[in-house]
């Protein structure tokens, strides 16, 4: 197993107490297996700062982004998740994989009321069935990875394989390359 799973500092939540700790759809929407969930501290919970004091590696972090986009008259949203080591090609490889004429990040009001999650902790589990959920593909070259729980104080660890076998998981190329 990985050693992460055994490491001291991760307070980890039974799965019998998910509900008093993350929303309700993102409970809803959470595999079945594969996933661990732990609290973490607020003032830790940004990307840097978490990945300080728990000893995970910017490149372990998957963040998931919310983005707005244009695309056949209608206004759609999506997310996308990618590692905070890479920078997403937003307008190149992510406007070409939502097929979108416009494209720009959501508004964090927007972000927060559209998928019912605290900013910042922001996951691709639970979000409205019309969004559409986009990996990127070094995500998954991982061996595992950190996602937001729906809420700043939890995390989730996954190997991204679970991703993988999520039905609403599309993995694309959306990241330029590391320098």
């Amino acid at each position: 197993m990985h050693s992460h799973e055994l490491d001291p500092r991760l307070d980890v939540i039974p799965s019998g107490q998910l509900q008093a700790h993350l929303p309700a759809h993102v409970v809803e929407q959470l595999p079945a297996e594969g996933v661990t969930v732990f609290a973490v501290s607020d003032d830790a919970s940004d990307t840097a700062a978490f990945s300080a004091r728990y000893g995970f590696g910017l490149e372990d972090c998957a963040n998931t982004i919310v983005v707005r986009y244009k695309k056949d008259g209608g206004e759609h949203y999506a997310a996308l998740v990618s590692l905070g080591s890479l920078r997403l090609d937003i307008n190149g490889a992510v406007k070409a994989a939502l097929g979108a004429q416009r494209l720009s990040f959501a508004k964090r009001e927007a972000a927060v009321e559209h998928s019912g999650m605290e900013f910042g902790g922001i996951t691709a589990f639970g979000l409205p069935d019309d969004w559409r959920v986009l990996v990127d593909a070094e995500v998954m070259a991982r061996s595992q990875i950190v996602m937001g729980a729906g809420v700043r104080a939890a995390k989730l660890l996954l190997a991204p394989d679970v991703l993988r076998q999520w039905p609403r998981c599309e993995v694309a190329a959306l990241t330029l390359p590391a320098e």
